[in-house]
């Protein structure tokens, strides 16, 4: 029997190791979903379209909450909602972790700033490319959707500290 833990060893083997994921690419439209998410420790229902009627919507990827690079990568966000906010740009985050997690995640990590959707199983990240080999988690990709729902930037890269720069930069140049 495989257990969870070895799971988690295997899924940053490959991370590690492998190639970038293959992204869905800048046009493409981006697949809808909801999912439960946390916001400060509260728990309620994400929805994709909804948060596109406010305007464009990060959604970033990432394999485990409380981990090294997804704790660093939560935190860059935290320090930059302000920007992304300035710009009408809100942030979701998605893993296969469970609610319980979230919900101390979206606290501690995430400074109840943004929410953290689970994506049980990473059927979230395999409609967006996002999921690893093998393995029912994600892998770390970032894309902005558009309010047309189409992806207008991807940053599909290992390195968890290269996502918030390069969403700041492409949130500049978006009409």
């Amino acid at each position: 029997m495989i257990t969870r833990a070895a799971l988690v060893t295997a899924a940053f083997v490959l991370t590690a190791t492998s190639p970038a994921l293959a992204a869905l690419k800048v046009g493409d439209k981006a697949p809808d979903f909801m999912v439960k998410a946390a916001t400060n420790g509260k728990v309620h229902d994400f929805s994709l379209k909804s948060a596109l009627k406010q305007g464009p919507v990060i959604v970033y990827f990432y394999p485990k909450a409380f981990t090294g690079g997804c704790s660093l990568e939560a935190r860059q966000f935290s320090e930059n909602m302000d920007k992304f906010a300035a710009k009408k740009i809100s942030v979701v985050g998605l893993s296969a972790d469970d609610v319980p997690t979230l919900q101390k995640f979206s606290t501690a990590d995430c400074g109840g700033k943004f929410p953290v959707g689970s994506d049980k199983g990473a059927k979230i990240a395999e409609k967006y490319d996002a999921k690893l080999p093998a393995v029912p988690m994600s892998g770390r990709v970032s894309y902005v959707i558009g309010k047309d729902s189409k992806i207008a930037f991807v940053h599909d890269s290992k390195d968890a500290a290269t996502h918030v720069p390069s969403l700041l930069a492409a949130a500049n140049g978006l009409k």
